[in-house]
């Protein structure tokens, strides 16, 4: 009988429901946390603990929320953010896989470039924007640079640092069989690197989404980034809220949207 469809045992069986048991255990905790964590914050402005003006409420952040929706203007600044964030997250993994593969592939070149690339991923990304702005305008092309620029150099060091670190018996074994450097990076180092990838992408969506915030900040006229700076300055702290507690629930949903793709692949 195909070992796929035996019956699992008892002890297989109690291992299962004991891990699914904490699973629910973990998701309770977490959704005890958050609403007393909320509750507390409500009862605090309600109480005159804390000033609501300046610390909002969840009910004020609530009711900034509603009015927005009702008249649509939400979707848009999420939209705005949401779309930069996309595009820059596909150019950097596009740009990062790339330069890592030419890396790789010339020990000259990576030589080279190495110091170049740990000094620019050391660079504060925001000390760039402002030369941003002058140098390409103020247009959402600008965000996007500016986001690209926060992932990009540590992507490709990371993509490089794990590519060298891959299993040498692997490439004399394709050198041995008459394979050529293309055949080991296509039939070796890819396939064998698609954890580190992945684990790679999971890293840079939040970055692509703290770069554009940052790029928001100074150069966009939508975008959650423009409410966080927008209500700051007139005062209105909820909308500052607002705008990031839905920059929390957006990290979270693109995250958990590469998880399913990792998921997808291991499947």
């Amino acid at each position: 009988m195909d070992e796929r469809t035996q019956v699992p045992t008892m002890a297989q069986q109690e291992y299962i429901e004991k891990e699914q048991l904490h699973k629910r255990k973990v998701t309770a905790c977490r959704v005890m946390l958050l609403v007393l964590f909320l509750a507390m914050w409500e009862l605090c402005a309600q109480l005159g603990i804390i000033d609501d003006f300046i610390f909002s409420s969840p009910s004020r952040v609530f009711f900034c929320f509603r009015n927005m929706l009702m008249d649509g203007s939400i979707f848009e600044h999420i939209g705005i953010t949401l779309f930069e964030t996309l595009i820059s997250f596909v150019l950097v993994v596009v740009v990062g896989l790339a330069m890592a593969v030419i890396l790789w592939s010339s020990r000259s070149a990576s030589e080279i470039l190495e110091p170049y690339l740990v000094m620019l991923n050391s660079l504060p990304k925001s000390a760039l924007a402002p030369i941003l702005i002058v140098w390409l305008g103020n247009h959402v092309r600008t965000i996007v640079v500016a986001a690209v620029s926060v992932a990009v150099f540590g992507s490709i060091l990371t993509l490089h640092n794990g590519f060298m670190g891959m299993d040498p018996d692997k490439i004399k074994l394709i050198h041995s069989l008459g394979g050529t450097r293309k055949d080991v990076l296509t039939k070796v180092l890819l396939p064998g690197s698609v954890p580190l990838i992945i684990s790679n992408m999971k890293v840079n969506i939040g970055l692509c989404l703290v770069g554009v915030i940052i790029g928001e900040f100074l150069a966009a006229q939508r975008g959650l980034g423009y409410l966080i700076i927008y209500g700051s300055q007139v005062f209105k702290l909820d909308l500052v809220m607002m705008s990031i507690v839905l920059l929390c629930i957006l990290s979270a949903a693109l995250y958990q949207a590469i998880s399913w793709i990792e998921k997808a692949v291991r499947t």
